[in-house]
């Protein structure tokens, strides 16, 4: 591939089924190495992770959906991926209010449900909490190519190459298994095989299971093969191109540290700061 073939592919907008959710535009996030989202997601995470307080957490997270533009992601299909972060983090939060220590004014008393106002802060804490460390892993999961991240574990971590690109194949796969299965279930129906009592369901699932079964197994056999007959596992070059890093990776990666330090420092500020380490 010439360098204005690949400069025009890195710019062009990304729709890759491998993806957890569709980019629909190409922004400079976007084209940033995987690796580098990575670090950025771990930096922001260790933001929210060091303190359980509501300002540390309240800042990434604020930063997280301020940058959600930046990731080129339909906000819609976005925030249908993302509607069971929130589910998530109220069952923690429900939890932390009726189990952290009780302190301040009784808000809530129904026998063994207790609630004040500091268990009520830690609830509110732990569930601003849980979304800010989430969302960011998630949003920029989303974004990342496996086939760039493939080349980047090859060439940057020194992965074994084999190992990586039979983990890609493998991936690349379960969204066909799905889309086969969702096939096959239809056509089960439209034959009259999978209605019925609760016995006939159950044997038309196990069915069902079998012959997806043979189909991966006969696929499995047929990417065998067509990867042998490509020289798979054999010395030379097993990745697609070059993975490379740019200022752009830098600028990102220092906007994520300097809002980490903007969520402690702010944590501080207010006197919020409740570490992990060393607290009660």
């Amino acid at each position: 591939m010439s360098d204005r073939n690949a400069t025009a592919e890195a710019a062009a907008p990304v729709h890759d089924p491998g993806q957890l959710i569709p980019v629909v535009r190409s922004t400079a996030l976007v084209r940033c190495n995987p690796l580098t989202k990575i670090a950025v997601a771990l930096v922001l995470m260790i933001g929210a992770l060091l303190s359980i307080d509501l300002v540390s957490a309240g800042v990434v997270l604020a930063f997280t959906f301020l940058g959600l533009p930046a990731s080129g992601l339909d906000l819609r299909a976005a925030l249908r991926r993302l509607w069971f972060l929130p589910a998530g983090a109220l069952l923690a939060a429900w939890g932390t209010a009726i189990l952290a220590e009780k302190t301040g004014a009784v808000v809530v008393d129904l026998g063994p449900i207790l609630m004040t106002t500091g268990s009520l802060e830690a609830a509110a804490a732990i569930f601003v909490r849980a979304l800010a460390l989430a969302t960011p892993l998630i949003v920029l999961a989303s974004t990342i190519d496996p086939r760039d991240l493939a080349d980047a574990l090859i060439q940057h971590v020194r992965l074994p190459e084999v190992v990586v690109i039979s983990v890609l194949a493998a991936g690349r796969l379960l969204g066909l298994l799905v889309s086969e299965w969702q096939v096959l279930s239809m056509a089960r129906r439209a034959r009259g095989v999978a209605g019925g009592s609760l016995a006939r369901r159950t044997a038309s699932l196990f069915g069902g299971v079998f012959v997806l079964l043979v189909v991966s197994i006969r696929r499995a056999t047929t990417l065998a093969m067509a990867m042998e007959g490509r020289a798979f596992g054999r010395p030379g070059r097993m990745w697609r191109r070059r993975s490379t890093f740019g200022a752009r990776d830098l600028v990102v990666v220092a906007s994520a540290v300097a809002v980490c330090v903007l969520a402690i420092v702010s944590a501080h500020a207010l006197g919020t700061w409740n570490p992990i380490i060393g607290s009660n």
